[in-house]
């Protein structure tokens, strides 16, 4: 399996293509294509190479300048895909978190099933304020980004609306390393424990924790949420990866079943969290 980057540079490829059988098609050259759109040949040329991403406004002059502007919207969209398959951090988050929070609150109404699996800091939705704010200060040093924590811990709390109102539903799978990785204070890692008892008895929500001992099945992945079985987010330490092919969407769905096969829940996971509550200094 190709990995999330050179999937999206195959999609750009593939965005290429279509533009450069589309002036073959017209039967006209990367120079007379360039003069009727205004710009250098050059530039003709690297977008036919996927070495220039188009924008919208170059995609709609190089359909009209092919006699085919009944095209544009199709390709448009195509183009659209492929840039948001693979997106820096440094990207999302150049103005800074808050924006980043925000951005995500449709999809999150609008899903009705979460699958979710972490396995390094606590699911967002079930962040408290002390516990969002200690990650995303870490965050934000990182990547040097605009200091923002504040409104964005704001942020990240409206958006977790989604955990108390509304039909949503949330099946959760997190590594025990999660509750023991220490985000924040004492009184920060104990109070987002304390969080997890409380939010783990809504009816909506199955937590399941996979305990240190579990004979493995699937070895430890990168964090990502499966939105409606639809979508797939995955965070890496340099990108923000969307998965929307049905085929990569059910490898991860495959692999959080082989998860949920070693995890405990109910007493067994309350009594991991309790554990990890104890541990707090």
């Amino acid at each position: 399996m190709s990995s999330p980057s050179s999937k999206a540079q195959e999609a750009r490829v593939a965005v290429a293509v279509r533009l450069r059988e589309m002036r073959l098609d017209a039967g006209i050259t990367g120079r007379e294509l360039a003069v009727r759109c205004g710009w250098g040949e050059s530039k003709s040329s690297r977008i036919e190479h996927a070495r220039t991403p188009p924008s919208d406004a170059d995609i709609r002059a190089w359909c009209a300048a092919c006699g085919a502007p009944e095209q544009a919207d199709d390709l448009i969209a195509a183009n659209r895909q492929a840039d948001s398959m693979y997106v820096q951090w440094k990207r999302l988050q150049r103005t800074g978190l808050r924006r980043l929070q925000e951005s995500s609150v449709p999809l999150y109404e609008q899903t009705r099933q979460f699958h979710v699996y972490c396995s390094n800091v606590i699911p967002g939705f079930f962040q408290t304020p002390g516990y969002a704010a200690a990650l995303l200060t870490s965050i934000a040093r990182f990547r040097g980004t605009p200091d923002d924590v504040s409104d964005a811990v704001n942020a990240r709390m409206r958006r977790s609306h989604v955990v108390r109102e509304g039909d949503h539903q949330f099946a959760v799978l997190v590594e025990e390393s999660v509750l023991r990785y220490r985000i924040g204070g004492p009184e920060v890692m104990a109070a987002q424990l304390g969080r997890l008892l409380s939010v783990m008895v809504l009816p909506s929500i199955s937590l399941g924790v996979i305990p240190f001992t579990a004979p493995r099945q699937a070895w430890p992945l990168e964090t990502f949420t499966v939105f409606d079985r639809q979508r797939v987010h995955v965070e890496t330490l340099s990108a923000a990866i969307k998965e929307t092919q049905p085929s990569d969407v059910a490898l991860y769905l495959k692999a959080l079943g082989n998860l949920k096969q070693v995890a405990v829940y109910g007493a067994e996971a309350r009594s991991l969290i309790t554990a990890a509550i104890d541990a707090v200094d």
